[in-house]
């Protein structure tokens, strides 16, 4: 199969939840990780990422995310950097390679042009802050979030300041409004959010060493952008995170314009991504493990892992009871323990699923008759294994009085 065809059952999913959900806008996060590729013979077609002492290859995903709850839909676009190119279901040959910030627009194009019914929001975090891209996607236009850095210089005013100097200065104004109680890492916290009007004149600097000579100042037209300052306090005061949010979305006062407060509540779930790469490189995908060697069977495994990660997420969102006692179903199996009143979660889901497919499989092809007797016939290699009683699963010891005659307690807490 080739890449595009693997990617169209995603691209689906995401169109069809999507339309089943409420909201005026389809959120886009954006981000990378980095696939470790460290050992030399692991992989015949890996490069070196630039900057660090780390080979690999570097993976761009865009993911879509609920504008409610921030859950993640589907992914719909993945880009894998390798030594020859970037593979990818956008295009049956392999691509250029770019820098980050124009792979980044390429991928937004792509995006937009899904045609999901809805305008797209592209959220990203700071290393997406480049001015001469917010120019170009103001022309575009395509909305953006976009995470800024505090030293860069803005006019919020008349007067030129850094990020940092107009965040200390909103700080002893009575400019930061109350939003709504969250919960940050199972503590109640208090978000406020201030909303200057900023003015944003600089040259763009471009930074693309790797792709040819390139001037080093652009300066460009003045754009006028929302800042959008969040900061989440502790009840007792003390300041647990800060963040600094360019956007070109439509104010509140405006049609179709959004809150500060929704603009903070959607990069927050930008961090769902982040969930997304621990799903592929744990809880059973193990994607750097794999014994693919090329870019192409890379990029095609990647592309299966993923469509894994989303028939867990349809699961997680699901309401009916079918789901809920299909989700407790796999908790069981994947034998992970739950926090205190957390019902389920998305690795021990995905692990779970994994054991449930080899199960079916197993019994398509024995009855729980067979398997008994296999285990049974087993008797003779089985004699004088002790185990403790605490150590056996419940489902075990049912067994033990009438289908499995092998065993019996050697003695109060032994098993034999």
């Amino acid at each position: 199969m080739t890449l595009e065809q693997l990617a169209a059952p995603l691209l689906a999913a995401g169109r069809e939840a999507l339309a089943d959900t409420e909201g005026r806008y389809a959120l886009s996060a954006h981000e990378w990780a980095h696939l470790d590729y460290s050992d030399p013979g692991s992989k015949k077609e890996r490069t070196r990422l630039k900057g660090k002492n780390l080979w690999g290859d570097e993976l761009g995903t865009a993911l879509w995310l609920s504008e409610q709850t921030g859950a993640p839909l589907a992914v719909v676009c993945q880009n894998r950097l390798a030594a020859d190119g970037l593979p990818s279901p956008r295009s049956e040959e392999v691509l250029p390679e770019v820098s980050q910030l124009d792979g980044l627009s390429a991928a937004r194009r792509f995006v937009d042009g899904c045609e999901v019914g809805k305008p797209t929001v592209h959220i990203a975090d700071r290393e997406c802050a480049s001015v001469g891209h917010y120019r170009h996607w103001q022309q575009a236009p395509r909305c953006f979030v976009v995470r800024a850095k505090t030293h860069r210089r803005v006019k919020p005013g008349r007067q030129e300041k850094s990020g940092r100097e107009g965040v200390e200065e909103l700080s002893q104004q009575p400019r930061f409004r109350y939003s709504r109680e969250v919960e940050v890492k199972g503590r109640v916290a208090k978000p406020y959010v201030a909303e200057p009007s900023v003015v944003i004149d600089r040259p763009a600097q471009p930074h693309r060493t790797r792709h040819g000579p390139t001037p080093r100042r652009v300066p460009g037209a003045p754009i006028a952008l929302r800042l959008v300052i969040s900061r989440i306090e502790d009840q007792d005061g003390p300041l647990l995170s800060e963040g600094l949010l360019w956007t070109n979305v439509p104010g509140g006062e405006q049609p179709g314009g959004i809150p500060a407060e929704q603009i903070a509540q959607w990069y927050y779930g930008r961090w769902k991504i982040e969930s997304f790469f621990k799903l592929l490189k744990r809880a059973g995908q193990h994607l750097e493990h794999g014994q693919q060697e090329t870019a192409e069977a890379i990029a095609k495994r990647l592309l299966v892992a993923t469509l894994a990660c989303g028939v867990v997420w349809q699961l997680a969102r699901r309401a009916e009871p079918e789901a809920s006692a299909l989700r407790q179903l796999l908790i069981r199996l994947s034998g992970r323990q739950m926090k205190w009143g957390t019902a389920f979660t998305e690795p021990a889901l995905l692990a779970g699923l994994g054991i449930l497919l080899v199960l079916l499989d197993i019994m398509e092809q024995y009855d729980l008759e067979e398997i008994i007797a296999v285990f049974t016939r087993m008797h003779p290699f089985l004699e004088g294994i002790r185990v403790p009683l605490a150590a056996c699963p419940p489902m075990l010891l049912q067994y033990t009085g009438s289908k499995l005659p092998v065993a019996h307690r050697q003695s109060e807490d032994t098993l034999n």
